[in-house]
């Protein structure tokens, strides 16, 4: 599917209309938005391109010279950004290139802050004047998300800090604190990469960018060196929160082997007694006593005593 973004130069409002393969490319266009195109979008497509039109697999590159570079068809970046699904948190790789005042972007999942700019530009909520507001715009939106997310992980965090001593809760509260792990390696990775992109383009359109654009540019890297710290903060707590889940864990494990070790050395007197009087000797002189059993019974009784009575002096029990 193939969207474009038009910009009325009469008036400065935008508009998204669908591009079929068909069709030329509408006039005034400053975003072209890629989603899963077919082969005949793809054919289409490469009639806009020097080069290749990129595919999925070229989008999961992390080197930088892959990720940001100038070539024939203009400004070639690929960014990170994060993809909720249920309880998982992936990073999804969006392609740009920027040629002029054209913006094309591929993608191959539905991202849903490329979703909600097209919200604010079908209600006029957001300011844009050209290609480079969009991308900016779209890293902007982002570093936002990410803001959000780690706001989630906190109020998660306090959660589980509070279910780290409930039997009940124990598998749960290790399967949340490994999800939120994964989370934050996802945010870092998405930060950094932005980070990444953000100079790129400060860099790359240092002799055309406006002073509007500027403060934005600066605006969204100054937001990611104030979120950094929270990731790193979020990664100890998790780490504490898992080391006193384990530590939880087994304290109640060597409180059950213990029972069992103090059980046995409580009964071993008994079962000695026992093991003696059901021998089967024939001289045996307590053997035909009167009183043999119970006062075995009674010895068995008594050493048990003996021993518990002792590992509580000890304080072992």
């Amino acid at each position: 599917m193939i969207s474009a973004c038009i910009l009325n130069e009469d008036t400065d409002k935008l508009s998204i209309v669908q591009v079929s393969p068909k069709e030329s490319l509408p006039a005034d266009v400053i975003w072209l938005d890629v989603n899963q195109p077919d082969e005949e979008e793809r054919s289409w497509l490469e009639t806009l391109f020097v080069e290749d039109v990129p595919e999925e697999d070229e989008m999961d590159d992390i080197e930088s010279s892959s990720r940001f570079r100038v070539g024939p068809d203009g400004v070639h970046i690929l960014s990170l950004f994060p993809q909720r699904l249920s309880n998982e948190t992936r990073g999804v790789n969006m392609s740009f290139t920027m040629r002029k005042n054209l913006l094309i972007s591929f993608r191959e999942d539905d991202i849903s802050i490329v979703r909600l700019l097209r919200y604010y530009i079908r209600h006029d909520k957001v300011e844009i004047r050209s290609a480079l507001d969009i991308l900016l715009k779209l890293q902007d939106l982002k570093v936002d998300q990410l803001s959000d997310l780690i706001e989630d992980a906190y109020f998660t965090l306090e959660q589980t800090s509070d279910q780290i001593t409930d039997d009940s809760h124990v598998k749960e509260t290790l399967e949340e604190l490994i999800l939120q792990e994964e989370l934050n390696s996802q945010i870092l990775q998405a930060l950094h990469d932005t980070r990444r992109a953000l100079r790129f383009i400060r860099k790359t359109f240092e002799s055309s960018i406006d002073d509007r654009q500027s403060r934005v540019l600066e605006e969204v890297l100054n937001d990611i060196e104030s979120i950094l710290p929270h990731t790193s903060f979020i990664s100890n707590k998790i780490n504490f929160q898992l080391e006193a889940s384990m530590g939880y864990t087994n304290q109640k494990q060597n409180s059950i082997i213990k029972i069992f070790s103090v059980a046995a050395v409580v009964f071993m007197p008994p079962t000695w007694i026992a093991s003696v009087y059901g021998m089967n000797f024939k001289f045996m002189p307590e053997i035909e006593w009167y009183y043999g059993y119970p006062v075995s019974i009674g010895m068995m009784i008594l050493s048990a005593a003996i021993t518990y009575f002792f590992f509580r002096k000890k304080g072992w029990l």
